[in-house]
């Protein structure tokens, strides 16, 4: 049995906020074959211990990154992307756009 204080330290990176990923999802019924890729991704970020991009770009090395701690993730094939902001001395990664890679061809992920 691991002890509580064990499993805390499983989580490396604080991410805000889940909801924005199940919002997107149950947003459109076409977007529901993204919930299971999505679901993997954010598994595989709250685990991640990364402090610098170089970290993010080691475990994942299809993510694009941006400068002033953007990133941006390639989800379920590249059919969706994830576009967030990581606060690297604190591990709390910021979710600020979810969508698919049309909809992300329309926004500057710098900005947003």
């Amino acid at each position: 049995m691991v002890p509580v204080w064990d499993y805390d330290r499983i989580t490396n990176v604080r991410i805000i906020a889940l909801s924005t990923l199940k919002s997107f999802v149950g947003r459109n019924p076409s977007y529901a074959d993204a919930h299971e890729p999505l679901m993997a991704w954010y598994r595989q970020t709250r685990r991640a211990d990364w402090a610098t991009p170089a970290d993010v770009k080691r475990d994942v090395r299809s993510a694009s990154i941006l400068k002033d701690g953007r990133a941006v993730f390639n989800v379920a094939g590249n059919k969706y992307r994830v576009v967030v902001w990581i606060n690297y001395p604190y591990r709390v990664m910021y979710i600020r756009f979810v969508g698919t890679h049309r909809q992300y061809d329309t926004i500057d992920a710098q900005t947003i």
